[in-house]
């Protein structure tokens, strides 16, 4: 296979930003179901929001300890891994999040899921253009893929115009 930057291939190594007390938000609702260890949250994170958002370990860990550190989580060494559950308090707390929408369930994300799907099947495209595809081919297939992305930005442009104020990260 030809050169490919690997993010264009795989798709970037994180999803939406999402604010930072979501990953707190969501570390609660999920130890309501089961204890868990740092990194079945996070695959756990991904599953559910069909993988829009996969929060880092370094976002994580540290909330965790943030509530170990306040007494809603207890931390229990399992198989060599350290696995939280909720304390009595940390219950409480997770009730209170129960109200709302779920942290993963983020608006659009059916759509966006849908949409990012498509970029994979572009990559495969541009790869096999870019290993078979005649010079003036290739010249082509670039002035496609340019004019794409100025379009796309041009619909960000006109949706935050209609739309002020609302987020485009």
């Amino acid at each position: 296979m030809g050169w490919m930057p690997r993010d264009f291939m795989f798709g970037p190594g994180r999803g939406p930003m999402v604010r930072r007390g979501d990953v707190r938000t969501a570390i609660l609702a999920l130890l309501t179901e089961e204890p868990m260890h740092g990194y079945q949250i996070i695959g756990q994170l991904g599953e559910r929001s069909g993988g829009m958002w996969r929060p880092s370990a370094g976002s994580v860990y540290p909330t965790l300890q943030q509530l170990e550190d306040e007494g809603l989580v207890k931390r229990q060494e399992q198989e060599g891994r350290n696995v939280y559950s909720l304390t009595e308090e940390g219950k409480k707390a997770a009730d209170g999040v129960a109200q709302g929408p779920a942290p993963w369930d983020m608006p659009g994300s059916t759509e966006a899921v849908n949409l990012y799907g498509l970029f994979r099947p572009l990559g495969a495209a541009v790869a096999q253009v870019s290993q078979v595809g005649s010079p003036e081919t290739i010249a082509q297939a670039r002035e496609i893929l340019i004019e794409a992305r100025r379009a796309l930005y041009r619909l960000l442009a006109e949706d935050e115009q209609s739309n002020p104020g609302s987020p485009t990260e």
